[in-house]
């Protein structure tokens, strides 16, 4: 007997706009993000979206007697089985129109760890959108989070063996975030480790960031010839992907590809993830990459610069813009972009699935990796046997003389170099 393919999870977006809130971003386009959102999610079928108008919050469901009677009767006809609210929801407004409407809700916190636990793929990847997701539950009680005992991907808000509602314990989540935080301590240290080791060796680093579904991947991938899923999906990238690269100058860099930024990204995903940034804040220069292409691409600039300030970006920071996607332009605005960006120094148009601007680009980042060399003399102890061999390794030894206090060398480095030296 042949069997019928699961059906697709039955889904409607809503956006409020709300009206007293001046900071509010164009409701379209905040529309059209939340519905690209829910399509990153598999096995979901969007079946339609609005803007829901709000002049005040009602405190316990959101929103209005008639507006929510309205969308039931909408629901109810178009047989939804789950609404995504683009915005954040109490647990009580939550569960209220849950009730009221019949249906699995999923606020916008909810649906970007929903995504996260889908495309986690390393063991420090699922590791913190676990401990984010209990966070997130742990304000949540009234909703169930037995996803910790499923096998598969997920984390149980949208359907399957997680629907069953069983009372939430504070303590069992306490206990498993703590189990967590045990798990992800080790793999730190090995990822520690690991960047100790890069140090030693004297590549710079570069890392790419930048508002989800700019490009990263698709120049990560131009640059290193490597196969990183590279798709028109928010949040394709999660895990960091670490790949060297030779420049045309000769010159060896490790290029890093980071998981994508967006506006009003839940607090628990930015703590959770701050240790995968980490090689944000440790790169010798940060490469951001835009989607010139987007009509919203000066707001989501801004939120990419918001987020880069939280994880502690110094604002002198080595970066340079590019304007990614230049082929999805017109040939007379392709042209303006190009313009623009040649008055810059550190702008530059290019088109990472055509390859257009790439070798002014890499041209760019040779040039600002290039970076002057001090002269210093150092007086090294016999028993610091380790720094002395370090600076050896490192290649910037010029000359060495053997005194009664230890190892007098001149040494020929960079500021980079020489912080990594003084930090040992």
């Amino acid at each position: 007997m042949e069997i019928d393919p699961p059906r697709n999870t039955r889904a409607w977006v809503l956006h409020p706009e709300l009206k007293f809130d001046n900071s509010r971003r164009d409701p379209v386009a905040a529309l059209d993000e939340a519905v690209a959102l829910a399509e990153a999610m598999p096995e979901m079928e969007i079946v339609g979206s609005n803007i829901i108008p709000l002049r005040s919050v009602q405190s316990g469901v959101l929103f209005g007697k008639g507006k929510i009677a309205e969308l039931k009767a909408i629901f109810e006809a178009e047989e939804i089985e789950l609404v995504l609210i683009d915005g954040a929801l109490t647990p009580v407004q939550q569960r209220n129109l849950e009730e009221e409407w019949g249906v699995k809700i999923l606020d916008r916190t909810g649906l970007i760890l929903e995504i996260f636990s889908d495309r986690a793929r390393t063991r420090e990847g699922v590791l913190q959108v676990e401990m984010a997701a209990l966070s997130y539950q742990r304000t949540r009680l009234v909703r169930a989070w037995t996803h910790l005992e499923r096998q598969r991907g997920g984390l149980g808000f949208v359907g399957g063996p997680g629907e069953t509602q069983i009372e939430a314990d504070r303590r069992a989540i306490d206990d498993a975030i703590t189990r967590i935080k045990r798990q992800l301590s080790k793999v730190v240290k090995t990822r520690e480790l690991h960047r100790a080791s890069r140090k030693k060796v004297p590549f710079p680093v570069v890392a790419l960031v930048g508002y989800t579904n700019a490009g990263k991947s698709t120049l990560f991938n131009r640059l290193t010839g490597a196969t990183v899923m590279a798709k028109d999906m928010l949040f394709a990238t999660l895990d960091p992907t670490m790949r060297s690269v030779e420049l045309p100058s000769g010159q060896e860099i490790i290029l890093s590809d980071t998981v994508g930024f967006i506006s009003e990204l839940p607090t628990e995903l930015v703590a959770a993830f701050r240790a995968t940034l980490e090689e944000v804040l440790d790169a010798d220069l940060v490469v951001h990459v835009r989607d010139i292409s987007h009509p919203n691409t000066v707001e989501q600039a801004r939120n990419v610069a918001s987020i880069l300030e939280q994880l502690g970006v110094a604002d002198d920071a080595p970066m340079i813009e590019v304007w990614n996607k230049l082929d999805l332009l017109p040939p007379a605005e392709q042209d303006a972009i190009q313009e623009k960006a040649a008055r810059k120094d550190d702008k530059f148009a290019v088109s990472a699935i055509t390859g257009q601007g790439i070798e002014e680009l890499l041209g760019a980042i040779s040039a600002t990796l290039t970076v002057p060399k001090t002269e210093r003399e150092l007086l090294i102890p016999f028993s610091d046997g380790r720094k002395r061999a370090w600076l050896f390794q490192e290649g910037v030894v010029t000359g060495e003389d053997q005194t009664e206090e230890g190892f007098k060398l001149t040494v020929l480095w960079t500021a980079r170099q020489e912080k990594n030296f003084r930090e040992m």
